[in-house]
């Protein structure tokens, strides 16, 4: 049972309220933040809770048991605290946040209200949205591993094995164009296939994305030019110039962990499971049931 101090028990009783909500963030790198939608700072349990304009949270509903409760905070980046760059990165990804009720003229008068984490976030020009839910929320969350023909490691990770650091998966050059926030054109890199970096990683090695990785989904050779195409857009975009790395892709199929990367006795996934199309078919006297391997 929530507990309130008597004083602020008081004033929560009175004919008038000087009230209201202030979020108190923990990102998983250690970084704490403090907001309040009140128009002026508020300082306590440590914390310096910042008059953010525009900071304000929706509706939420609490039900008995252990349901997944969820609501939403809006902002725009007008805090310094807050930044795209560090939305974009997913520095706020899984963070904690816990939701106090204040009164702001007297903000020593507090009640913890709940503790929640930051779900999915989506950003337009100058906003935020992030999704606020509930701890219960990872309950729905699948546990264990999944059945399924495809690998299910991280390429590099300790269940697959296989090392990025060696040169043969690893490539270094110069963005020479960028036609737009997905799709970049780089150069000094060679030696390597068509499609050989897709599903793999880009890391900027200088510029004003340094440090951060992407996502990427192709790559081709156009001449001397490898063209990238990205999954998500970059904020802020690259600059011609600026160098990046390649990481080595793949597309988590056992042909692919065998003649690419070598590493079939790691394969984390179950090859001769039978597809879909094969466990619906029938004995019609062409297709073989004879219950050999469906992979060589």
């Amino acid at each position: 049972m929530r507990k309130i101090a008597q004083d602020f028990a008081a004033h929560l009783s009175g004919g008038a309220t000087t009230t209201c909500h202030c979020w108190r963030l923990q990102r998983r790198d250690g970084v704490v933040l403090g907001f309040t939608e009140h128009d002026h700072d508020l300082a306590f349990v440590d914390t310096l809770f910042l008059a953010a304009s525009g900071f304000s949270a929706s509706d939420g509903e609490e039900a008995a048991g252990l349901p997944a409760s969820t609501s939403n905070v809006t902002g725009g980046f007008s805090s310094d605290a807050i930044t795209e760059a560090d939305l974009n990165a997913g520095l706020y990804d899984g963070a904690r946040v816990e939701i106090y009720l204040v009164n702001w003229a007297a903000p020593e008068q507090h009640l913890l209200l709940k503790v929640q984490e930051i779900g999915e976030v989506t950003r337009q020009t100058g906003q935020f949205q992030a999704e606020l839910r509930s701890f219960a929320a990872r309950l729905a969350e699948p546990q264990g591993r999944i059945y399924t023909r495809r690998c299910d490691a991280v390429l590099g990770d300790a269940r697959c094995g296989v090392d990025l650091g060696r040169p043969q998966y690893r490539a270094e050059g110069t963005i020479v164009a960028v036609s737009d926030t997905t799709r970049l054109s780089l150069s000094g890199i060679s030696g390597f296939a068509d499609g050989f970096f897709a599903h793999g990683k880009l890391f900027f090695l200088d510029g004003a994305n340094a440090g951060f990785s992407v996502d990427v989904d192709s790559q081709a050779l156009v001449g001397a030019i490898t063209q990238v195409n990205l999954w998500l857009p970059l904020s802020p975009p690259p600059a011609v110039g600026e160098r990046v790395a390649l990481i080595a892709g793949c597309d988590k199929a056992f042909a692919t962990c065998r003649s690419k990367f070598g590493n079939p006795q790691n394969f984390r996934g179950f090859p001769h499971m039978p597809g879909s199309d094969f466990a619906y078919t029938y004995a019609d006297g062409t297709s073989v049931h004879d219950g050999s391997p469906l992979f060589p």
